[in-house]
C-alpha cells in the first residue's frame, strides 16, 4: 500500500506591519504586533519518491493584540493543498507546526486534519491556535509538518 512520508519544511517568521489582516478579524490597536512568514510551495512525497500531495502559498501570521482588555497571542496558518492522484485510506493525518526560536523548539501545535475531500483538486485550509505571549515574542521560525498517511492511488 502506498504511503505519504512525514515531510517538514521551515518558514522564517519576521516582524511585519499589521496590514492585510481584515479577513482574519484581528482587533487592531496601537499595541498590536504582527509577525509573518510565507512559503510558495512544498511537496510531500510518497514512499515511491513520487509527489503525493502539494502545498502552495503557505502563509503564517502570528498576532499579539488586546481583545476584551486581555493581551493574547494567536498563530494562524493558511495554505492551499492538492491531493494529486491519491486519497487517504482512513481520513488523513493532516498537518502540524513546531514553533522555534533559532534552533530551540518552543511549542508543538497539532493543527489537525486537512480539508481534502477529493483527489486531484485544490482546497484552501486555515488553522488558528492560541500561543503564549512569551512564545510570540521569541518566535522566528515555524516548521511546517505534513504528517505521514497511508493512501490508495486512483489513477
Amino acid at each position: 500500500m502506498p504511503a505519504l512520508l512525514l515531510s517538514t519544511t521551515a518558514i522564517d517568521i519576521k516582524p511585519a506591519k499589521p496590514h492585510g489582516l481584515a479577513d482574519l478579524g484581528v482587533p487592531l490597536t496601537e499595541a498590536t504586533l504582527v509577525k509573518k512568514g510565507k512559503l510558495a510551495e512544498f511537496a510531500q512525497s510518497q514512499d515511491s519518491g513520487k509527489v503525493g500531495r502539494r502545498f502552495q502559498n503557505i502563509r503564517v501570521t502570528a498576532v499579539k493584540t488586546t481583545e476584551g482588555g486581555v493581551q493574547a497571542s494567536k498563530l494562524i496558518v493558511a495554505f492551499e493543498v492538492f491531493g494529486d492522484d491519491n486519497v487517504p485510506v482512513v481520513g488523513n493525518q493532516g498537518v502540524a507546526a513546531v514553533l522555534h526560536a533559532g534552533e530551540r523548539a518552543l511549542q508543538d501545535l497539532p493543527l489537525g486534519s486537512l480539508f481534502l475531500p477529493y483527489a486531484c483538486a485544490w482546497y484552501e485550509n486555515r488553522y488558528a491556535a492560541d500561543i503564549s505571549n512569551e512564545v510570540f515574542d521569541q518566535l522566528d521560525r515555524l516548521h511546517f509538518v505534513a504528517q505521514a498517511d497511508d493512501v490508495r492511488c486512483i489513477a
